[in-house]
């Protein structure tokens, strides 16, 4: 696909660019409303393929947990067996907690987590709420309210007869900057993995405690902007670090709901480099 799309895609779905605008860029670049129409499947996700890993001896459940705005929502995911696990917090994209996502948490449970993956929108969704409306709400929350909400989701662990202490977070795109941002603020935390997400300021960069594991794609070039100086304040720093580009990837190339940026061996390779820090960092 012409990787003029992918950007028009990517600006659409991050910045405040109206689908009618979409549309009409979209149009111009494929040279008719046909091939416009013809390509949008391919570019938005299509969650009717995101179970791919079943639930199997694993136990699930939702919860709820106090926030800032009201109450917070999140899927639980962990083996069957009942003991004590590394909790890993799963982020979602700007979209909220969608069955994608779900489906991250129960490869982080199949790998032996506690796997959470909160809603940031929990105390604003709606039934029947469409992709565009959830993004529009991302842009009424307030950065330290979705911070607090996420911090709040860790204050909540310890009432679990099923967490053992230890915790990490993985995060993707508004989630990868989350990932990011709990590093700096919680200094409890034992692995930081950003999926393509938004670098922390470098002035911050020095609370950082946690280990950090960074996935970019070489075409996320929005997001790739802020990667430089992030790693030199990591290593100005001495934070433990890991950092990754993925070749003639896009952003979101994680997220195999989505076709035309979905690259399975690109994802397949992060998921387990991601997993294997878990295991070094979190147990």
């Amino acid at each position: 696909m012409d990787q003029r799309i992918i950007n028009l895609y990517d600006e659409y779905t991050h910045k405040p660019l109206t689908r009618k605008a979409f549309m009409q860029q979209l149009v111009m670049l494929t040279g008719s409303t046909a091939a416009a129409m013809s390509l949008l499947p391919m570019l938005e996700s299509d969650y009717n393929t995101a179970n791919i890993t079943t639930e199997g001896e694993l136990f699930t459940e939702y919860i709820t947990y106090p926030g800032v705005q009201g109450e917070m929502k999140a899927y639980v995911a962990r083996p069957e067996k009942k003991k004590k696990y590394p909790a890993v917090l799963v982020i979602h994209e700007n979209r909220g907690l969608n069955a994608h996502i779900e489906d991250v948490a129960r490869r982080a449970a199949n790998a032996g987590y506690l796997a959470i993956a909160p809603n940031a929108l929990a105390p604003l969704t709606k039934p029947g709420m469409t992709e565009d409306e959830a993004r529009q709400l991302f842009s009424t929350l307030k950065a330290e309210d979705n911070t607090a909400n996420f911090m709040s989701c860790i204050d909540y662990l310890p009432a679990r007869e099923d967490w053992n202490g230890k915790f990490g977070c993985v995060g993707f795109c508004w989630g990868g900057a989350m990932a990011n941002t709990l590093a700096v603020k919680v200094p409890a935390l034992g692995a930081a993995v950003a999926f393509y997400g938004r670098q922390p300021d470098a002035k911050d960069v020095p609370n950082i405690k946690a280990a950090v594991q960074l996935h970019y794609g070489s075409l996320d070039e929005r997001v790739n902007a802020g990667m430089a100086a992030y790693e030199e304040a990591l290593k100005a720093n001495k934070i433990t670090y890991e950092q990754y580009v993925y070749e003639g990837v896009n952003h979101a190339f994680h997220n195999d709901t989505s076709e035309a940026r979905y690259n399975a061996e690109s994802a397949k390779l992060a998921w387990d480099r991601t997993i294997a820090f878990f295991k070094k960092h979190i147990g």
